[in-house]
């Protein structure tokens, strides 16, 4: 009768653990950095933030340019506004006034 004597090796033991540690870093690193996970989060959260402030600059210069309409309206012809803006339009001035350009506004 033959027999078959073995000798007990730790190895057997470590491989399922060490696919569940392969199995857990892999999702846990798709959890934090993939595209809908815990970062994108973040990055979206302040991409929000700053397309509302956008928002708001562009509801203030339309707000701003809707008042400067309503005084051109017919009956309502603000003879101040339409000096600013033929002046504006033709580069034109009086030798007696004092012309203080100001910068366009930045988009």
């Amino acid at each position: 009768m033959w027999t078959r004597q073995h000798k007990q090796r730790n190895t057997g033991r470590l491989i399922i653990p060490s696919l569940c540690v392969l199995f857990l870093a892999y999702f846990g690193f798709h959890a934090y950095h993939g595209e809908f996970g815990i970062y994108s989060k973040y990055r979206l959260e302040a991409r929000k933030v700053e397309l509302h402030a956008q928002l708001d600059a562009v509801k203030a210069r339309r707000i701003d340019f809707e008042r400067r309409v309503q005084l051109m309206h017919e009956g309502t012809l603000e003879k101040d506004m339409l000096d600013e803006q033929a002046r504006k339009a033709l580069n034109l001035s009086q030798p007696d006034e004092i012309t203080i350009m100001l910068p366009a506004p930045t988009k």
